[in-house]
């Protein structure tokens, strides 16, 4: 029961040494821990500042990034429409280019034709004079008695006479 009901003596010494103990503590122990403490507080606080300024940059980063994507997005578009612009304009010169082409190919056929024409219509001039220079030197060689008998020779040659 002594242990419940500490008498006088070991309380004081227990006041003592408690004192004591707080005394070296303070001496000794107390600022080493106080400065370690506020040590601690300021990296805890230095960190804390550190990672706001990273927040902040992160946010600043986020708000380039979308100004940057924003404006990619931009010239992306002014990319394809100048794209867009110049086929059309290749694709025009082309057409431009192939119809003044087939002009021209119209236009040399046509001249081929007139001139085939022309030679056609040459050929069968020098065939009819040839066939006109025969029938004449047949008329003449014959010696015909009448008009009927020229006409009726002249009807039987152009009949004979073939056309090429």
């Amino acid at each position: 029961m002594e242990l419940i009901q500490p008498d006088f003596g070991l309380l004081f010494w227990m006041l003592v040494s408690f004192g004591i103990l707080l005394i070296v503590l303070k001496k000794y122990a107390w600022k080493p821990i106080l400065s370690a403490i506020r040590e601690r507080e300021r990296t805890i606080q230095g960190r804390l500042d550190i990672a706001r300024k990273a927040k902040k940059e992160l946010a600043e980063i986020e708000f380039g990034n979308e100004r940057i994507m924003a404006l990619a997005k931009t010239e992306r578009a002014n990319i394809i429409k100048e794209a867009q612009q110049k086929k059309n304009e290749i694709i025009k010169e082309a057409k431009e280019e192939a119809k003044q082409q087939a002009d021209k190919i119209m236009e040399d056929t046509r001249k081929k034709i007139e001139h085939q024409k022309e030679e056609a219509m040459e050929d069968i001039k020098n065939q009819i004079s040839v066939i006109s220079v025969d029938i004449a030197e047949k008329i003449i060689k014959q010696q015909l008695s009448g008009d009927k008998e020229q006409r009726d020779y002249i009807k039987e040659l152009v009949d004979q006479v073939e056309i090429n």
